[in-house]
């Protein structure tokens, strides 16, 4: 029997290394050639590792979560006869015991069992009513309080519609305080409900049992993006509000002349209308490296596009949006929304936006305070559209109340390099397009 080690490749340019995501294989685990060992994430895509050998996983190189450099020991394969190690020392010397390698349990099995309390026999009055109360149903058992303060129930002073209620909610009157002259009124059982004071009466919630999770892969990466990005980057947000009436119904109306081509939402018409309005505020799409201090101002808009997956946030990049009509938006859209959820995204669309884009359609709130995508300076939140009286013109001077769409934009900038009169006068004429949209097709 011979030892091959298996050490983590070069699987990126400029990629130094990776971290475990999982594990498809633990010590003791017979494999074949070409089976998935685990799975790696880069800074930029997440791999694959296939066995190179058949054999038995003898030593593996960390738990989930861990980060291990290029060239490194990923795993040590025992094989039949003599073969060439990938290492060229053998196993690697600092790797942990393999008896520390197997996986940790997971915090999502972890159960706490809530025991309820059983009345001692003490409780009843005599044997018989002790087998009684044991005998009888789950509903039943409610009764059994009441039954027992059935004599005092009767000393304590109430009127019949007091006494009414309190048994249709289960309440013995003994245990409550009135609050005046010795007489229960309702007010008093309503105090001994908000206080929770009855016995069996619901809590606010269900007791769950803690979590421990592990923060790890595509959720780790977005941690430390946003904390660096809060870090470094001062934020403002502005907020405007559009009109979006004739928008949504100038959407409805393309939409039904169509025929094959894709359904229009509302994001391909908001990116037209950036796309429109970004070369007069060139800051807007723009990155920034604070560390050679240099801003790239762009001439392409590589529009970066918020999207929730199982996984985590990631944000798909639609290339040179700006030379792209409405169409082609709507299709870019779906494509590579689905291409992040299934995780068939290429590294290369995930990465190089020039400005990001973030909704959360119809829970979009009446507004949102975005944390931009780091180096960018700029990210937009449009939010759910909503329905409201407006006065409007009349045509003949004066105005009416009309029922109007109205939707709130936010933009969050980067404050070293976007100054607030500038992101302000960018939304305003973003709106001016929106409440006019057949601006939006002009040349």
């Amino acid at each position: 029997m011979a030892r091959f080690t298996f050490n983590l490749p070069d699987i990126g340019e400029g990629i130094a290394e990776a971290e475990i995501v999982s594990w498809h294989v633990k010590v003791g685990d017979m494999i074949e050639e070409d089976d998935q060992i685990a799975d790696m994430m880069t800074d930029k895509a997440t791999v694959e590792m296939e066995s190179p050998v058949t054999g038995k996983v003898v030593e593996v190189a960390g738990d989930v979560g861990d980060v291990i450099a290029i060239g490194s020991m990923l795993v040590v394969i025992e094989v039949e006869g003599e073969v060439e190690s990938d290492a060229e020392s053998g196993p690697h010397e600092g790797a942990e015991p393999a008896a520390a390698a197997a996986p940790a349990p997971k915090a999502d099995v972890v159960e706490q069992r809530i025991e309820s309390e059983t009345p001692d026999a003490s409780d009843v009055d005599d044997a018989a009513k002790a087998v009684e109360r044991k005998a009888a149903p789950a509903p039943a058992a409610k009764s059994a309080p009441e039954a027992r303060h059935h004599d005092e129930d009767a000393k304590v002073l109430a009127s019949p519609a007091v006494r009414q209620r309190a048994r249709e909610l289960g309440i013995n009157l003994a245990e409550v305080r009135p609050a005046e002259d010795g007489r229960i009124r309702h007010a008093d059982l309503d105090a001994f409900l908000s206080y929770n004071g009855a016995k069996g009466f619901g809590s606010a919630g269900a007791t769950r049992a803690d979590e421990t999770i592990k923060v790890i892969g595509l959720r780790r990466r977005i941690a430390e993006n946003m904390a660096a990005a809060k870090r470094h980057i001062p934020h403002f947000t502005y907020v405007e509000e559009c009109d979006v009436t004739e928008l949504e119904r100038m959407r409805a109306q393309l939409n039904e002349g169509r025929s094959d081509k894709p359904k229009l939402t509302m994001m391909p018409l908001l990116i037209a209308a950036f796309c429109k309005v970004l070369p007069q505020f060139p800051m807007i799409n723009a990155r920034y490296d604070d560390e050679a201090n240099i801003i790239t101002r762009h001439g392409s808009v590589h529009l970066g596009m918020a999207t929730q997956t199982d996984t985590g946030l990631m944000v798909p990049v639609i290339r040179d949006a700006q030379a792209k009509n409405l169409w082609q938006l709507a299709s870019e859209i779906k494509r590579l929304a689905q291409a992040a959820r299934d995780g068939s995204a290429k590294s290369s669309e995930l990465s190089g936006s020039t400005l990001t884009l973030t909704s959360l359609g119809p829970l979009g709130g009446v507004a949102t305070t975005p944390v931009i995508n780091r180096p960018e300076v700029a990210i937009i939140g449009p939010n759910r559209i909503v329905e409201r009286p407006m006065f409007v013109a009349d045509g003949m001077g004066g105005e009416r109340i009309e029922k109007r769409k109205l939707m709130n934009i936010s933009i969050s900038c980067d404050h070293r390099v976007v100054d607030g009169y500038d992101a302000a006068s960018f939304i305003q004429e973003v709106k001016k397009l929106l409440e006019t949209p057949v601006m939006i097709l002009s040349d």
